[in-house]
């Protein structure tokens, strides 16, 4: 078999995911100074919508409203805006959103690899107790869809946007973290940990947004897929795959784990082995999968900015007398 290097896509995968990584920590940063300016008259800010992206309990709220009544959240528009690219991505592209978008998956696998560095290999969690660990986002899952699509009705949601909860529910999320509790700092603390040996511990055991997507990602047309004939059995795509998946004992990946990431494409050592593929087994270049999966993030949060449908319209005067009393704020 002809032997191929496809390390390219590692190095490509890593300056997308680390580039809007940056992205985020920016946006993060000109927030606070955004909040600042409201409560110790730092300089005034443009705030960054793309912190909306850390509601998405209430981008769901926005989505089932906007689906319902069509009612587009004016409140946090880049919320829904991010978090409906991510479920559309998912039903086209697998679950790219965390493979190659989500600060929390990039943070997440700098942790294990610094893991890896340290203790030489990283470790598993026993079958036994891997599956019922696994099941538990799923259960949030299932949590936050009966509460909000089912048992909040239209006008409920629509009554809680016009909150001024809501309409500072991002600021709530930054003293989340800038004025953190002990309770808070200890199980942030112990996520870390637990991330370093074992690979993804947040997005395996515990993210509910990684659940909905992951289901989601079994309508996705294109899945890694592999060819037996051409498979020289190296273990590279197993032994290298962030999700544990093993690669190398299946003609499809349908595994709602699977990220898309190409980490097993880019580690495959076969050509014609192992690639991104359609239902008809007819494989995509990766560069045309990395595209693809810009052009639908980027074009959905680009078109949300020419229809107007980014951009806050929450006024000045409204955080001048809000922000102040963020603390005071209780969720209605």
């Amino acid at each position: 078999m002809v032997k191929i290097n496809r390390t390219y896509i590692k190095k490509i995968r890593y300056a997308f995911q680390w580039s809007l990584f940056a992205i985020v920590v920016y946006g993060g940063w000109k927030f606070y100074l955004f909040t600042e300016h409201f409560l110790s008259g730092g300089p005034e800010v443009k705030r960054p919508p793309l912190v909306e992206g850390f509601l998405p309990i209430g981008s769901l709220m926005s989505l089932k409203l906007w689906v319902s009544t069509g009612v587009f959240d004016h409140v946090h528009p880049a919320g829904l805006v991010i978090f409906s690219a991510a479920l559309l991505m998912s039903m086209t592209l697998k679950k790219s959103f965390c493979g190659w978008v989500c600060p929390v998956g990039a943070l997440s696998e700098l942790l294990y690899k610094i893991g890896g560095k340290i203790f030489g290999r990283n470790f598993n969690i026993h079958p036994y107790l891997d599956y019922p660990l696994r099941s538990f986002k799923y259960i949030l899952m299932v949590f936050f869809l009966f509460v909000v699509v089912v048992q909040m009705s239209d006008w409920m949601i629509f009554a809680f946007m016009t909150t001024p909860y809501w309409k500072i529910a991002d600021v709530k999320m930054l003293r989340f973290f800038t004025d953190m509790t002990t309770n808070t700092a200890i199980v942030l603390m112990a996520l870390v940990v637990l991330s370093i040996p074992f690979k993804n511990f947040w997005c395996r055991y515990l993210c509910p947004y990684g659940a909905l997507v992951g289901l989601l990602s079994y309508l996705s047309p294109v899945k890694i897929t592999r060819n037996d004939e051409a498979c020289i059995h190296c273990h590279r795509c197993t032994k290298n795959c962030p999700s544990l998946l093993k690669v190398e004992e299946k003609e499809r990946v349908t595994s709602p784990e699977c990220t898309g990431c190409l980490t097993c494409v880019a580690n495959c050592q076969s050509s014609a082995s192992l690639d991104i593929a359609l239902p008809s087994r007819k494989p995509l270049k990766p560069l045309v999968y990395v595209a693809m999966v810009a052009v639908v993030f980027f074009g959905i949060i680009g078109t949300a900015k020419l229809t107007g449908h980014w951009e806050s319209a929450v006024s000045y005067e409204e955080y001048k007398t809000l922000i102040p009393d963020a603390p005071k704020l209780e969720h209605p």
